[in-house]
């Protein structure tokens, strides 16, 4: 799996999360009705089906290189879906977490 398949599967890991877990916000938080429940129980069921198609040889680092992905794609959210400006301390973070994930992803390791 190249690096662009696996960022890309990440991304749409993490907007699956995100939906799912905005869901449980929306009906709770923002008093909207219970049904949003049932569209953000199966995102969760495609979020966590698509995090397991990633080509990481084990499932902790596949978790720990999302995680990065994850929190730069919930600022992106913060931006598109709650019209929310992103501050520096929210962009900085970001940076740095994807950095992070980054060398989890492509730090050389040795043949198996």
């Amino acid at each position: 799996m190249t690096e662009m398949t696996t960022l890309a599967l990440y991304v749409a890991a993490a907007l699956a999360e995100i939906a799912g877990c905005f869901s449980v916000w929306a009906w709770w938080r923002l008093d909207k009705s219970a049904l949003w429940l049932m569209p953000g129980l199966a995102s969760l069921a495609l979020f966590a089906w698509l995090l397991s198609l990633s080509g990481a040889d084990y499932a902790g680092r596949a978790y720990a290189a999302y995680g990065g992905v994850y929190i730069a794609t919930s600022v992106a959210w913060l931006w598109l879906v709650e019209q929310r400006l992103p501050d520096r301390w929210d962009l900085a973070g970001a940076g740095l977490c994807l950095m992070g994930a980054g060398v989890i992803l492509l730090g050389p390791r040795p043949a198996a």
